[in-house]
């Protein structure tokens, strides 16, 4: 006879007390309980959650406390390649040794909005391809396919043996990363999921059996010397979700990844990235089941007299212009900027974040509004205005933390679905028209760009980076019909290890702005010192902000 699964599997992990109550709860409150609601998560690496660190959660407030089990959520893995890592069994849902993936995230947000019990199954292995190893027809390599359906079949049936009602409610993939190095694999990739789908469908007995794909993260050096192979695998996912009404193409790519050494970006989202790929793929079958709780954040009322004249700031850029490591839970502990904290009614507030992952509901209070309770430099940096400037002033901002500055280009790259500078202008001429509309005359005071810090970290686009944002000045000049409009362009402290050092991005900026008197270079090289190379916390992005609002109210009164 088999032992009781539930109580062996805990005990090993120390767990069983916790496994063995739910277990017996179900089983006593059957006739009320609803069914357990069961999610499958697979894929490579990103899935597995490689370069996460279980003991870096802490450093995240939103997250903090995840690092414990969940004794509500129940787990079953088998993880790796040659020597599984496996839970043996049910468990209370954890981390993975020192590790972990998207489920603890998912897991925690899900089991706080459904009034339902929850299981994850989880098989995932890293640098495996869905051409050969997950395969279900002609597995091979590592025949992760049937390994797979097998630790999913084994796993249910202890609900069988339990006498506990189930059903199958989703499954999350993430995985494309190797079939694109492949010839073979790479063209397949759209005929390959498609089939890969209808699979589990088939063999679980789950007709309408809901797909969620999570995004290959552009926002990895792979997004940018791998950026066309990036785009076939992303294309091919986008096409499979496109015909099918119950898959659904989640995006991560503005998600954070690890950093590596100097040399910049990694390929893992690691610790912070992995916890917000879970927090996506959570909201997105919230919605599914119409559970979202996004919350409007509505002007109490619209802050300006009639026909009163605006000062209308841009702010725009990528991960630090976006607030990525920034929480709003640590503006309680930086005493000059508890007021930040606070909604703003005074100054309206428009954004799109993430390339449109985020956005307003029409105007907002100015105040935090990230993702992922986080915020950016438009907290200080408005603040500081509105204490130092006359008149009435409103605030719009437009991130994309996965994009390149080849993206923010008015010719774009081949990769045509990141392309930003069409939506990114159109969202700035849709603010003035707003404000017009409503009687307002509007000055377009400037754009304010924090330069892209993962191209700073990659030679080729290091080496293009001037050219391309020049030619996105020149351009959004010419399409806002603002001829003389002012671009406030931060920097901070690039890389410097030897292979990208060689190109002087500072100088080359410099030599715009010696050109270009609506071109203002603002270096910010007196950041407070930062744990990470490339990106800004809560402190830094806080004194970017002022220092764009210094730098803007000093060229209203030059020397």
């Amino acid at each position: 006879m088999r032992p009781n699964v539930w109580k062996t599997a805990g005990n090993v992990l120390g767990f069983g007390v916790f496994v063995w109550t739910i277990a017996v709860s179900l089983v006593q409150a059957q006739d009320s309980t609803p069914p357990v609601r069961v999610f499958i998560f697979a894929g490579q690496s990103n899935m597995v959650g490689t370069h996460s660190r279980v003991a870096d959660i802490h450093r995240f407030p939103p997250f903090a406390g995840l690092d414990q089990p969940q004794p509500k959520v129940l787990f079953s893995y088998k993880l790796g390649r040659e020597e599984m890592t496996s839970s043996n069994g049910w468990v209370p849902l954890q981390p993975t040794k020192d590790y972990f993936g998207p489920e603890l995230s998912f897991g925690h947000k899900v089991s706080q909005n459904i009034d339902a019990p929850i299981a994850i199954i989880k098989v995932a292995s890293g640098g495996t391809t869905l051409g050969e190893d997950w395969n279900p027809d002609q597995p091979g390599g590592f025949k992760l396919y049937p390994l797979a359906l097998a630790h999913v079949r084994d796993s249910l049936a202890e609900f069988d043996r339990q006498k506990i009602a189930y059903r199958i409610e989703g499954f999350m993939w993430h995985q494309g990363e190797n079939d694109m190095f492949s010839n073979d694999f790479k063209p397949q990739y759209e005929r390959n999921l498609a089939n890969f789908i209808a699979s589990w469908r088939r063999d679980l007995h789950t007709p309408e059996l809901r797909f969620y794909l999570g995004e290959l993260c552009t926002k990895t050096i792979w997004g940018m010397d791998n950026r066309d192979n990036m785009l076939a695998i992303r294309t091919a996912q986008k096409a499979v979700a496109a015909n099918d009404p119950l898959v659904e193409y989640i995006p991560t790519s503005h998600d954070a990844v690890e950093i590596g050494g100097e040399e910049g970006l990694h390929y893992h989202y690691g610790t912070l990235g992995q916890l917000e790929h879970g927090v996506n793929y959570a909201e997105s079958y919230l919605r599914a089941i119409g559970k979202s709780n996004t919350k409007a954040r509505p002007l109490p009322h619209w802050p300006y007299p009639p026909s009163s004249p605006i000062k209308l700031f841009v702010l725009a850029g990528h991960r630090n212009m976006e607030g990525e490591r920034a929480f709003t839970a640590q503006l309680a502990d930086i005493p000059e900027a508890t007021a930040l904290a606070n909604d703003v009614p005074q100054i309206a507030y428009r954004y799109s974040l993430g390339g449109g992952f985020k956005t307003s509901h029409e105007w907002e209070p100015l105040g935090p509004a990230g993702a992922y309770e986080t915020f950016g430099p438009e907290l200080s940096f408005a603040h500081t205005l509105h204490e130092n400037l006359q008149g009435h002033l409103a605030i719009v901002k437009f991130t994309h933390s996965g994009s390149q500055i080849n993206d923010w280009t008015p010719e774009g790259t081949r990769a045509q679905d990141l392309h930003l500078y069409p939506s990114f202008i159109a969202f700035v001429r849709d603010a003035i028209k707003d404000l017009e509309d409503d009687g307002h005359t509007v000055e377009l005071a400037g754009i304010f760009y924090h330069l892209g810090e993962n191209d700073m970290a990659y030679y080729p686009y290091r080496q293009e980076a001037a050219k391309w944002l020049q030619s996105t000045v020149i351009q959004s000049r010419v399409d806002l019909q603002a001829p003389q409009l002012k671009w406030f362009v931060s920097q901070q402290p690039p890389p410097t290890e030897p292979g990208v050092n060689r190109i002087d991005i500072t100088a080359n900026l410099a030599a715009i702005a010696a050109t270009d008197p609506a071109f203002i270079h603002v270096p910010a090289f007196d950041l407070p010192a930062q744990a990470e190379n490339l990106v800004l916390d809560a402190r830094a992005v806080i004194q970017l902000g002022k220092l764009l609002a210094k730098r803007y109210l000093e060229s209203q009164h030059p020397k």
